[in-house]
């Protein structure tokens, strides 16, 4: 999405974009695209079927941008493809950025591989590195990634749909299919069903929050490995399956609060299209949560990856439950200045600085 975001503003602001991309079968055309679209081999990612590994491509990449040369180069990924760009550009003598998107060292000790982080973390170093620049989507990650000898980082923010994500798109017929009368509180997940989402985390604050709030329904959008785990586990909850668009919308407007527990986030987009939805987050104090929400004015925070005072923030919030229309609405005016032209203005300043230094 913030890839996309970042495409439709360069091209508004005329500028020519290729996007390169693995090929996938019965890819659907995307609303109204803005950039050509280059494919390359790739295979299904390990239980993320639908989406594509890129594979390398040096005889393509060389070709296309023999074709059609381009002033930059920005790599979104740090896999076989990413690589194979930056190898290609550098011995064409193409400048290239990067982009931090995933916490890959972090997913580890959810799938298995945790005693791999400090090669995945040397394999991530090594590739950004070798940019001239890597954009990182919040401060926090900025430092960490600094600490771990990464350079030349530069902030990229991710902004807001604020007319999409809205208290507007309230629908109180998708409310009376959850089972959730007038008065009835919804609680919402949005994301990946997967490990390194920590949802077990999730149901249990739900749990928590129904000592107080029996009532409380919970509504989980998204799909992934971990689904029909958490459907024994959590047998009460709503599982609306992957959505988007204005359907996505109205799941998070048409709930009252927002649980989100995970560890490994880069930014954590989700939060700020919870909060202008107008829900109150739970969340823990790093990455978007830790940026703009202030505890207990806007939304609640529980110290990084300390479960039990997490626990503690969900029987806080559900007390809280009479003020959950005024948190929700200081959410959403905390949201509305993030804007998409401001971002990716900064982002085209930040490149073109870059690309006069270097003539």
């Amino acid at each position: 999405m913030t890839l996309g975001r970042l495409v439709d503003g360069l091209h508004q602001r005329r500028i020519e974009v290729t996007v390169v991309a693995p090929a996938r079968p019965n890819r659907p055309p995307g609303p109204q695209e803005t950039h050509l679209l280059h494919t390359v081999p790739g295979i299904p990612i390990p239980r993320y079927p639908e989406l594509r590994f890129g594979l390398p491509a040096h005889r393509s990449l060389r070709r296309l941008w023999t074709e059609h040369p381009p002033d930059c180069i920005h790599v979104a990924t740090e896999g076989p493809l990413g690589w194979s760009a930056l190898r290609v550009a550098r011995r064409m003598g193409v400048p290239v950025v990067s982009s931090f998107h995933t916490n890959f060292h972090s997913y580890g000790r959810h799938y298995g591989f945790g005693f791999m982080k400090r090669s995945v973390l040397f394999w991530l170093r090594s590739f950004h590195n070798a940019t001239l620049r890597s954009f990182v989507p919040s401060d926090d990650l900025l430092e960490d990634l600094r600490a771990d000898g990464f350079l030349n980082l530069r902030l990229f923010a991710r902004g807001v749909d604020t007319d999409l994500f809205s208290p507007a798109h309230r629908n109180h017929d998708l409310r009376r299919q959850w089972g959730a009368e007038k008065g009835t509180p919804v609680a919402l997940y949005v994301g990946r069903l997967a490990g390194e989402k920590n949802l077990r985390l999730v149901i249990d604050a739900w749990q928590r929050m129904k000592a107080h709030l029996p009532s409380l329904k919970l509504v989980l959008v998204g799909d992934g490995p971990q689904r029909d785990r958490l459907q024994e586990a959590a047998p009460g909850a709503i599982f609306a399956g992957m959505l988007s668009g204005l359907p996505l919308a109205a799941h998070y407007a048409s709930a009252d609060a927002f649980l989100f527990a995970s560890i490994t986030e880069t930014f954590g987009n989700v939060v700020t299209e919870a909060m202008a939805s107008g829900l109150p987050v739970l969340a823990y104090d790093y990455a978007a949560p830790g940026r703009f929400i202030r505890s207990g004015e806007n939304g609640f925070l529980a110290p990084y990856n300390k479960p039990l005072q997490f626990l503690d923030q969900a029987e806080n919030l559900a007390r809280r439950r009479p003020e959950w229309p005024r948190l929700g609405a200081a959410a959403r005016e905390t949201i509305l200045p993030l804007s998409w032209d401001a971002i990716v203005d900064a982002y085209l300043n930040d490149l073109r600085s870059l690309l006069t230094s270097r003539l």
